[in-house]
């Protein structure tokens, strides 16, 4: 199973930092242990200073981001607040079939409302959905009835 692992980074931030992204290791933690064979891709992996990079190669990975949306199983969103990227990410997941699973406050926002399959006020109820199964069970039902572009 493919996971993409979004969530804020800049969110609304005006100034060239991130927000603290401690979250990527604890969610990467969980999802390894439930999902042993899962491969998870954490786009901040191996794009730490992104936020320095030039407008072309920001261009480039911006894009390959959104395009891997489209191919992965499972999309899990982290979003304390909002954050446009990762609502671009969530659309091209969803309209491509996979399950979208987003830990968020904002139960009320229609990007996270319409376009995730379950929601998560924080990790915790998310990683107790995980140990009970039912987060396992949603995503297959949701892998099961989609409809995925070839």
């Amino acid at each position: 199973m493919r996971f993409f692992l979004a969530g804020i980074m800049q969110g609304s931030l005006a100034e060239p930092r991130i927000h603290d992204q401690d979250y990527r290791r604890r969610i990467k933690q969980l999802l390894a242990g439930h999902f042993p064979d899962a491969q998870i891709y954490d786009p901040l992996a191996n794009h730490a200073q992104s936020i320095r990079y030039d407008d072309q190669l920001g261009r480039q990975v911006f894009f390959r981001h959104n395009a891997m949306c489209r191919d992965v199983d499972v999309l899990l969103a982290f979003l304390p607040e909002a954050s446009m990227g990762t609502a671009i990410e969530m659309w091209e997941a969803y309209r491509h079939g996979a399950a979208v699973i987003t830990i968020s406050p904002l139960a009320h926002n229609w990007t996270v409302k319409f376009l995730s399959h379950a929601v998560y006020p924080d990790i915790d109820h998310f990683a107790a959905d995980l140990e009970s199964g039912r987060l396992k069970e949603r995503i297959s039902q949701v892998l099961s009835g989609s409809t995925r572009s070839p």
